[in-house]
């Protein structure tokens, strides 16, 4: 457990009165230009001065409070450190206390939700947050939300806004910038300095200041007890990829066996060395420099190993971070987008050796009642093996990835659906390819029967030398074959469960928890619903969410509706702008009597609603995509109507909602307004 106490009692005495940033407040005696949002419950600057609050005497459970900051601009990349507390009775698992802090960019209709945290504490807590450089003026927002808990307060007592990199500190401020001790029984690092009488402090100037007023993090193995005791400082974890020169001062004095070394981990808990001091003894500030790569979130740990109590101390100061990197090498020129692929226009920077056969096929489905279409929009292309339906033992079809550099983490996400009828156990699998193509590894393969539904795949690996991504899609003999379909391959670095640590809304919303900020005016049984897997009724509805393809998503059960009733799902409210906003979603719409599907957009205050967009009848047996491309300069909601049609054979559903900023890129889409048989019908196109 990583315990403040250490850290803190010394340094609280060490704060100095200096000038504050834009943007920063101590809330001693104002909240320093923030202010409240009149549409929520009001943030309460203490009697005293000291910290702002809300707590449940003002609400309820659901109850937000927001605090806007004064219009804020950077060019230069600065780090965000918010000091807070929630105090809570007790730790409830669903709704609990929350606080949240939001970007709001000036001409965008949605905050965007740099962080988020429910953890009840005794004591203050301390958040470092990265904001890349940007020439569009922004607001910091901070979100209270109230839980169920019936004695529940949020304290925020420091909003910091500093120039630079959240790793990098001279710990001379009382949050030693987000640095952390690792708590040891034995041995554990101090601040030093400060010319307070502490016979602790065991050297005469820090590296700052060069003098005994400064301070600085140390070491000691007076109290070691046992062999290869260990004393860790944690860093603040990085929050948006860096890449550069990492650099720090240090003296080191030993009698016998310290061992100092830098290790970075990710959210994982995989260390990997950055670097090792050697044994010789320093008793002046050395420069020590190494190049720092994190492409994803990384805690970087300076960590001390003592042999015996006589090992001597390690002193720590003025860690810094520049984008250039220490030695003359250059950064990987390597995007992931080069292997992602919607396989849309071609097959992107993917090849096939072909030599096995005829391969991986890129075909289209029209859309229809039989046979789903692609993932990406429910129109478009996708990859096809085996395709002629016609079982070819011995067939093997690989599709190669660009090489990837070595000693990274990725994430690899594809979506892929079965069409057959027997099982097809390892008619799809993913290989890692090592250079020369001598190493190969499995890293996964199908288990499941085929159910014909775009089911996403989500694989983390690392590899310490280049490599390649291998789809092999094999049919061993007549019962295993069948039809196996690939689409929409994206690579991340870093772990796919980093993606998981903040919830997405309003950005974006999947249905995945919840139902993200979207309410509605009346929940009965003639209401939408979220649900999982198939819908209850055959002939109608999809078979999964679009999402994973086992997730969730919105639907109305039309036999549970009368024809023509409607069923109405609200936005929260957005902000205006006056420049053009994409909205994206999926929805789907099969069945013999399918009704409507409207989008409204509603002017906050105004009784009037404005038709978007809107969908008639049988559409197909995939989910589709819809784009709306729309302009509102007020406030405003939007809203999502399903009208049952004239048979229970009626449901409609929709999934993964985003708003983007800017005019829709590609506003094609094809427009199906009714239900109906052609001879197009059940199509593939090769």
């Amino acid at each position: 457990m990583i315990l403040l106490c250490l850290l803190t009692v010394q340094a609280l005495k060490f704060a100095d009165t200096v000038e504050l940033s834009a943007g920063s407040c101590a809330f001693e005696d104002s909240t320093c230009g923030y202010v409240s949002d009149f549409t929520s419950l009001p943030w309460i600057l203490n009697e005293e001065g000291h910290y702002i609050s809300v707590d449940t005497s003002q609400g309820i459970n659901g109850d937000t409070a927001v605090l806007l900051s004064p219009d804020l601009h950077s060019e230069e990349w600065s780090c965000i450190r918010l000091i807070y507390q929630i105090a809570a009775s007790s730790e409830l698992p669903v709704d609990p206390t929350t606080l949240n802090l939001y970007l709001r960019v000036e001409g965008e209709s949605f905050d965007n939700l740099l962080w988020t945290t429910t953890e009840p504490s005794e004591s203050w807590l301390i958040a470092s947050l990265d904001v890349r450089n940007s020439t569009n003026k922004y607001k910091i927002v901070l979100e209270g939300v109230l839980g169920r808990d019936i004695s529940a307060s949020i304290a925020v007592f420091e909003i910091k806004i500093t120039m630079g990199y959240c790793i990098e500190c001279n710990f001379e401020e009382n949050h030693l910038c987000g640095f952390m001790n690792r708590w040891n029984p034995n041995v554990n690092w101090f601040v030093g300095g400060g010319n307070v009488g502490n016979s602790q402090s065991i050297l005469p100037r820090d590296h700052t200041l060069n003098d005994e007023f400064g301070h600085y993090m140390y070491v000691d193995s007076l109290y070691v007890k046992h062999f290869q005791e260990v004393a860790q400082l944690v860093s603040p974890r990085t929050t948006t990829p860096m890449s550069g020169c990492l650099s720090f001062y240090y003296e080191m004095q030993q009698e016998s066996g310290i061992v100092f070394t830098v290790y970075m981990k990710d959210i994982t808990g995989f260390y990997e060395e950055l670097w090792k001091a050697d044994s010789t003894v320093n008793t002046e500030w050395v420069l020590a420099e190494v190049d720092f790569n994190a492409p994803y979130p990384m805690e970087v740990i300076f960590e001390v190993a003592f042999n015996s109590a006589k090992g001597g101390y390690i002193a720590l100061d003025d860690v810094s971070f520049s984008p250039v990197f220490c030695s003359n090498q250059t950064e990987i020129s390597f995007a992931p987008t080069e292997v992602s692929c919607s396989f849309e226009e071609d097959l992107c920077s993917f090849y096939q050796d072909n030599k096995d056969g005829p391969g991986w096929s890129r075909v289209k489905v029209k859309p229809n009642a039989y046979r789903p279409g692609d993932h990406t929009t429910g129109m478009g292309y996708y990859l096809l093996a085996n395709t002629k339906f016609t079982s070819q033992p011995g067939y093997i079809g690989r599709l190669y990835s660009p090489t990837l550099p070595g000693n990274l983490q990725y994430c690899l996400r594809f979506y892929y659906a079965l069409h057959g009828f027997f099982k097809m156990r390892d008619s799809l699998a993913v290989y890692i390819f090592e250079e020369n193509h001598v190493v190969q590894e499995k890293i996964w393969s199908v288990l499941e029967t085929p159910k014909g539904v775009w089911t996403q795949a989500a694989i983390t690996f690392k590899k310490p030398m280049p490599c390649k991504v291998v789809f092999v899609s094999w049919c061993k003999s007549f019962w295993d074959c069948g039809l196996v379909a690939l689409d929409d391959v994206s690579l991340d670095v870093g772990s796919c469960h980093s993606t998981d640590l903040l919830p997405a809304f309003p950005r974006e919303c999947t249905f995945e928890r919840n139902e993200c900020a979207f309410t509605q005016q009346k929940k009965n049984r003639g209401s939408w619903h979220r649900r999982r897997g198939q819908t209850p009724t055959s002939y109608t509805g999809p078979k999964g969410d679009h999402t994973t393809g086992v997730g969730h998503y919105m639907y109305i059960e039309a036999s549970n509706m009368v024809y023509g009733q409607k069923a109405r799902l609200i936005s929260r409210l957005l902000r205006g702008t006056s420049r053009p906003q994409c909205l994206i979603f999926f929805y789907h719409m099969y069945g013999a009597g399918t009704g409507i599907l409207n989008v409204y957009v509603k002017k906050h205050g105004e009784k009037d609603e404005t038709l978007l967009w809107r969908r008639r009848g049988e559409q197909s047996i995939t989910w589709l995509r819809g784009l709306i491309e729309y302009t509102c300069d007020k406030y405003h909601q939007i809203i999502f109507e399903a009208v049952r049609g004239v048979s229970i054979k009626s449901d409609t559903a929709i999934d993964d909602i985003k708003f983007q900023s800017g005019p829709c890129k590609e506003l094609g889409e094809t427009t199906i307004q009714s239900s109906g048989y052609s001879a197009d019908f059940n199509e593939i196109e090769y």
